[in-house]
């Protein structure tokens, strides 16, 4: 990884404990909704339609919170912002463990969402755009091949510990690993340090945020952002029951589910390997071919068993890559300059079309 100067060498170093922090908060504050679904509708015998809405509210949460979460990263705030996020993460998946009502279960997962907002990627994002500007890409690429493993973590893991000791006692167990993604975060902020190593990246100017919302570029990128994270948190979402209703139910649709995690890690690898030979805005258009592909390879599976294995490779790849690709693209149109806030911005369209998912 290019390193700008002495100054950024502590910056750098601290990319790996940041991928794996990452890693941890995924499979515990995301991916353990669609990993522990099934668990809920046959225990609780709440209609998958309730269920469904309450991660709808959490994304919906976690949108609306992007902008102030970004405005308090660009003030200088990372580590506040993330590692207390983590940390409310914990707190709720301990609340969630002792819901009995619909209303508790549903309200646990709406401060979670507040939670997401600080501790998984967009926040993540930011604070190494602040503090590697332009050579953020790399550390970039580093956090999503290290976090693609965060769904094969949180699958089998919730599957076998949700047979073993019950869906409660999982939660109270992904709430220990929160407490270890903080302390995790914690460290790795305090290499980072509070201010930006580039002089360009300022606290946030709202007047110059307000001038690129008005950019034609900006409405385009959210577009694009609502149509891919759509596809997206739908499948994953409802890919367990999706299996199921296609003949692939037990093991089959938990490795399939799980396999998607190293197909995004391919995509990344595949894009690290290309290097400068192909432009961010060529792979980005090459993710949305894929994920089409992977819907129809999706819909055919129940002609064709096979199909799956060609839905999880281009879902995998295909989403991979936008990890990368959406920052990367956010500080080639707007420069690294109030990135948190612009990108903050991009990420309510994003969200909030992963919250009509469920």
């Amino acid at each position: 990884m290019p390193i700008a100067n002495e100054d950024t060498e502590p910056r750098t170093l601290a990319v790996w404990p940041l991928a794996v922090a990452q890693t941890l908060s995924w499979a515990s504050i995301y991916y353990i909704f669609p990993a522990l679904l099934p668990e809920w509708e046959r225990e609780l015998g709440w209609s998958r339609a309730f269920l469904g809405s309450t991660f709808t509210g959490t994304l919906l949460v976690s949108a609306t919170s992007a902008l102030l979460i970004g405005l308090l990263i660009d003030r200088g705030h990372s580590k506040a912002v993330m590692v207390g996020s983590a940390l409310l993460g914990a707190s709720c998946l301990l609340g969630l463990s002792t819901a009995q009502q619909p209303w508790q279960f549903a309200a646990w997962w709406l401060l979670l969402g507040l939670a997401q907002a600080g501790a998984l990627y967009e926040a993540c994002f930011a604070v190494i755009t602040r503090a590697l500007g332009a050579t953020a890409k790399r550390a970039i690429t580093l956090v999503t091949l290290v976090g693609g493993f965060a769904g094969t973590l949180s699958f089998p893991t919730a599957h076998a510990l949700a047979a073993t000791l019950g869906w409660r006692l999982t939660l109270v167990c992904f709430a220990g690993v929160m407490v270890i993604s903080a302390t995790i975060t914690a460290v790795a902020l305090a290499r980072v340090g509070s201010e930006p190593v580039h002089a360009l990246v300022t606290a946030p100017d709202k007047a110059a945020l307000a001038r690129h919302m008005q950019r034609p570029v900006f409405w385009l990128l959210a577009l694009a952002a609502i149509t891919i994270s759509l596809n997206h948190a739908t499948i994953l979402t409802h890919l367990l029951p999706l299996l199921a209703d296609r003949g692939l139910g037990g093991s089959t649709a938990i490795l399939a589910a799980a396999m998607i995690g190293p197909m995004q890690i391919t995509g990344r690898l595949a894009m690290m390997a290309a290097g400068d030979r192909s432009s961010s805005m060529a792979v980005s258009i090459a993710s949305f071919v894929a994920m089409v592909l992977a819907s129809l390879a999706l819909l055919g599976t129940a002609l064709q068993f096979e199909l799956v294995v060609v839905f999880v490779l281009l879902q995998g790849a295909g989403y991979g890559v936008t990890s990368i690709t959406r920052p990367v693209i956010i500080g080639e149109c707007f420069g690294h300059r109030n990135y948190g806030a612009i990108a903050g911005a991009l990420a309510f369209p994003l969200t909030t079309a992963a919250a009509l998912a469920p």
